[in-house]
């Protein structure tokens, strides 16, 4: 069975993202899922200060040993002002100075929701371009615009057309890992 860890790039308790990345995680029957809320890992904002007065804090470890045993990565990110949020590059920056290739071979579902119509685009674009640095290799995209009118804590994407670019980026993800 492969493992493959979801989560989004946000620390927000009501992180819309996240709903997006539990809804998608809850459709996988086959393999064995781990669902984590980043609302859970307070990172300090990086600096190599930081870094060198507290080290590497043991939840980064564990983040980062959990990628590292995953197949495939279910992430939705969040956007702040059309990028990606502080939050989530802070993670990068901390991830990647533990170890530069975390991602490597690493298959991921990349998505992203938001209120507006262009759900998040700017910051997908943004980290599809990234996270190959770090050895990733961005098999799918999805974004949901609209998050309000699309998605229903119940039914999950209510807008077909939506719902079904959604299930092929998931089985095309599903078919790498």
């Amino acid at each position: 069975m492969s493992a493959i860890l979801a989560f989004a790039g946000s620390n927000s308790s009501k992180s819309i993202n996240f709903k997006l990345v539990q809804y998608t995680a809850g459709l996988i029957e086959d393999k064995e899922v781990q669902l984590l809320n980043m609302a859970n890992y307070p990172f300090p904002m990086y600096s190599e200060d930081n870094e060198q007065e507290m080290g590497f804090s043991n939840s980064l470890v564990e983040l980062r040993d959990d990628i590292l045993k995953a197949n495939g990565v279910i992430l939705s990110v969040n956007e702040h002002n059309s990028n990606p949020s502080a939050f989530f590059k802070n993670v990068l920056d901390w991830l990647s100075r533990l170890e530069i290739k975390f991602l490597e071979d690493t298959e991921v579902i990349l998505m992203s929701t938001s209120p507006g119509k262009r759900g998040g685009m700017g910051s997908l674009e943004i980290i599809e371009k990234l996270l190959p640095r770090f050895g990733a290799n961005v098999c799918a995209t999805f974004s949901l615009p609209s998050f309000y009118e699309n998605f229903d804590s119940e039914k999950g994407i209510t807008d077909s057309t939506l719902a079904e670019k959604h299930q092929m980026a998931l089985n095309e993800f599903l078919s790498k890992v």
